[in-house]
């Protein structure tokens, strides 16, 4: 679990835009606790906390703490962040409650280590792409792991690591990984190793192709007409030939 601080909260009695509108222009943010088979709560909590809180990965993937005035406390997760358009400034947030007894499920991001040592890494024009970079798993909230690593040391060009190859905390799983009554896994997507892009063989042979072909281009442009014909211009922009 993560060490994040608790979140300071705030009872909201007063609801709707315009309140919410005030709300935001006292430097305060509108925010709704609901789950738990409790009533949903309407709160409000401070921008520059939440803001500063916000910049951390695990502020998303992991449970926090909501403590009131009064001295309750609830541990929630995130589930919805809104954002201004084009300011800082956080309009929203959703929270939901969290039972120590029931199955969390919830997004954590990938973390790749290992990238830079790997054979694929080190060979010139292969490029490691990140198909997956967060992954939705189900854990109590006791064994909630801010993220899961992805090891990448072993990679050779054009190989591929599937998610049912990452390795898993104990009570932790992909939900996505679901194994049908055969036994064969429905969904694994993969993280791919790719040499058909970046500065390598495959991106030089494309940019000179480009070039020849425009340097053709230009040559049959410039190229006299053979003897007994006459030129032909080009129809101005428009001007297509009508049957």
């Amino acid at each position: 679990m993560s060490d994040n601080q608790a979140i300071t909260a705030e009872i909201r009695t007063d609801k709707g835009k315009g309140a919410s509108r005030r709300l935001r222009r006292e430097g305060r943010i509108p925010a709704v606790l609901y789950g738990g088979g409790d009533e949903p709560v309407a709160l409000t909590l401070a921008q520059r906390e939440i803001q500063h809180a916000a910049q951390k990965e695990s502020f998303y993937s992991s449970i926090q703490e909501i403590r009131l005035a009064d001295g309750r406390s609830q541990q929630v997760v995130v589930r919805d962040l809104q954002r201004h358009p084009f300011k800082t400034q956080i309009l929203h947030l959703d929270f939901q409650r969290v039972s120590a007894a029931e199955v969390l499920r919830i997004l954590v991001p990938l973390h790749f280590v290992g990238e830079q040592d790997s054979p694929a890494g080190k060979t010139s024009g292969v490029v490691i792409q990140h198909q997956v970079t967060e992954v939705e798993i189900a854990a109590l909230p006791k064994d909630l792991p801010e993220f899961l690593e992805v090891d990448l040391s072993f990679m050779e060009p054009g190989a591929a690591v599937m998610l049912s190859e990452v390795r898993l905390p104990e009570g932790v799983e992909i939900p996505a990984l679901a194994v049908s009554k055969d036994g064969d896994t429905m969904v694994a997507n993969a993280i791919h190793i790719s040499e058909s892009q970046g500065t390598g063989a495959a991106a030089a042979a494309e940019a000179e192709a480009e070039a020849l072909a425009e340097i053709e281009g230009e040559a049959l442009e410039e190229a006299p007409a053979e003897e007994g014909e006459e030129p032909q211009e080009k129809p101005a922009a428009g001007d297509e030939a009508e049957e």
